[in-house]
């Protein structure tokens, strides 16, 4: 099932709030960043999509 646009914006917030911890070790920093890439790509790629929508409801 695809996630919705704000639990990805949601996750991706938290590994923001993660990786500015001081507590966090290299590896687990490390694993949040390549989450964090990849819930960025996921959320721009849904962006785009719906830009894409909105561009033909224009035409």
């Amino acid at each position: 099932m695809e996630q919705s646009f704000e639990n990805m914006l949601e996750q991706l917030e938290s590994v923001v709030k993660k990786l500015e911890s001081k507590d966090i070790v290299l590896d687990e920093a490390v694993k949040e960043y390549k989450k964090g890439l990849e819930l960025a790509k996921a959320c721009y790629m849904m962006l785009e999509n719906a830009e894409k929508v909105l561009v033909k409801t224009q035409e």
